[in-house]
């Protein structure tokens, strides 16, 4: 578990969860464990799993329900992770090769598959037809989100509001229905609910523009993936928008160009272009905006170390360098 101190609230029930989720990995085909232990064990923040526990404890809930609903959304989150690799060719994750990258694409898929039918099996076995529904819901959107995303590569006339609109869709909401399950799962009241959707959906916007601004000024090997792969793929990421959009004639140029034809030939002039024309300034600003909205949000919930965590999170969101 990260040595971060939002988690240390919730270190206990963090260990049952990431027991659990290695136990539901199960299957009786062996190439499925052996996938499903290699993206699993590559690490990550899981935050997700983080929001729901924290969540959880903040409305005075925790326990068994908690730790499963907690284990279902990482395999929701990783089943779009194995597909996402396949959908950008990506060959690099948390610093190691990538699924599809070692076993190809159709198993990557295939076990993609396995654990979004693996997190139903849990829902079900949950009971709670409200999780059900937002968590079904919540899966709906982040395919539409995905497929708008890549209906967009290379385009370079796609807008911030766009921009927006994928990234609320793909990122953001299933850090909404993390916290929105949540706090169904735990009984809280209606505003105490409504406070923590909103605040996932916050959340998970911040660190969506951070991920972005970082492609741009981050450090590989810090960040565990290739500087510049949204350029590579041909993404048009808020920080190149606003660059064609309130840069000088000659950077819009450049970018729209690199937008185009994808690959990293022009990521040197690039990163000069959007750190000089004030895109990364922007996308910083827009990202604290909306950690300070998630932190905000949180006075509907009891004062204790649960939602201080929730704000330490939020408020890391914006400052981090990976």
């Amino acid at each position: 578990m990260s040595t971060l101190p939002f988690y240390e609230p919730v270190a206990g029930d963090f260990a049952a969860v990431n027991q659990l989720i290695l136990d539901q990995l199960h299957s009786r085909v062996p190439l499925v464990e052996k996938i499903g232990h290699y993206i699993i064990s590559a690490g990550g923040k899981r935050l997700r799993p983080l929001v729901v526990l924290l969540s959880a404890r903040a409305c005075d809930a925790h326990g068994p329900d908690q730790h499963k609903l907690a284990a279902i959304i990482e395999f929701l989150h990783t089943a779009t992770l194995l597909h996402d690799d396949v959908v950008d060719t990506s060959d690099m994750r948390r610093g190691r090769s990538t699924a599809n990258a070692l076993w190809g694409n159709a198993p990557s898929v295939l076990v993609g598959d396995f654990l979004y039918s693996r997190a139903f099996e849990m829902m079900v076995a949950l009971g709670e037809l409200d999780v059900m529904r937002i968590l079904a819901n919540a899966t709906n959107v982040i395919a539409e989100g995905e497929v708008l995303q890549l209906s967009k590569v290379r385009d370079a006339n796609t807008d911030e509001a766009t921009y927006m609109e994928v990234i609320r869709s793909k990122t953001a909401m299933l850090f909404e229905a993390a916290c929105h399950s949540a706090a169904i799962l735990s009984k809280a009241s209606s505003e105490q609910t409504e406070a923590l959707r909103q605040y996932g959906d916050a959340l998970g916007i911040a660190f969506q523009l951070m991920d972005d601004l970082l492609d741009y000024s981050g450090d590989a090997a810090e960040m565990g993936k290739n500087v510049g792969d949204d350029l590579a793929e041909g993404k048009p990421t808020l920080p190149l928008i606003y660059t064609m959009r309130d840069g000088s004639a000659e950077q819009a140029a450049l970018v729209r160009s690199a937008i185009q034809k994808g690959g990293t030939d022009d990521i040197a002039p690039i990163r000069a272009a959007v750190t000089d024309c004030g895109a990364l300034d922007y996308t910083a600003r827009l990202a604290q905006e909306h950690a300070d909205r998630a932190v905000a949000l949180l006075d509907a919930l009891p004062a204790s170390t649960y939602r201080d965590a929730l704000e330490q999170l939020a408020r890391f969101a914006v400052k981090r360098s990976f």
